[in-house]
């Protein structure tokens, strides 16, 4: 009977010897280095988002203005256009009998003259707006690949942090 009562405490011993092994506080140490790297984690991705979201708007307003301003400098050299052959037909019309054919002449070429600057004008506005456009998307690209790399960077470190 005290063999059988020795063995009945031994193993009572022996169970709550195990019941409280050491794994049990590096549990808890593991998760709260967890939550820790998830909240960095957390806070790295917000950030590179709210950074994308600025560069994105910054260039979307580049590339408004960049239209705009083609907008403005195309009517302008319409109206330049405009005027100056105003001025040469004006011509024209006071002009002798004798001379209006020569003066006809001279304001022909005073037309094709006003329209090929405002064509080249027009030409240059738009090649200054797609230069714009073009910048605007590989800004907005650079801004995407830096939040792609900060997101797998912050995934590594929580899986970093469950391996610890």
């Amino acid at each position: 009977m005290n063999k059988l009562l020795a063995t009945l405490i031994a193993t009572l011993f022996a169970g709550a010897a195990f019941a409280q092994a050491p794994a049990a506080p590096a549990a808890t140490v593991a998760p709260a280095a967890v939550v820790k790297a998830e909240a960095k984690a957390d806070n790295a991705v917000a950030a590179a988002v709210k950074s994308e979201a600025k560069v994105d708007a910054k260039a979307d307003a580049k590339v408004d203005k960049a239209e705009a301003k083609a907008v403005d400098t195309k009517a302008e050299a319409k109206t330049t256009a405009a005027e100056r052959k105003a001025k040469a037909h004006a011509k024209v019309g006071k002009a002798d009998a004798d001379d209006k054919a020569k003066t006809m002449a001279k304001a022909e070429k005073v037309d094709a003259k006003a329209d090929a600057k405002a064509d080249k004008t027009a030409i240059k506005a738009d090649a200054k707006t797609d230069t714009a456009k073009v910048q605007g998307v590989a800004d907005k690209a650079a801004a995407k690949t830096e939040t792609n790399a900060v997101k797998a960077e912050a995934k590594a470190d929580v899986k970093a942090s469950t391996a610890k």
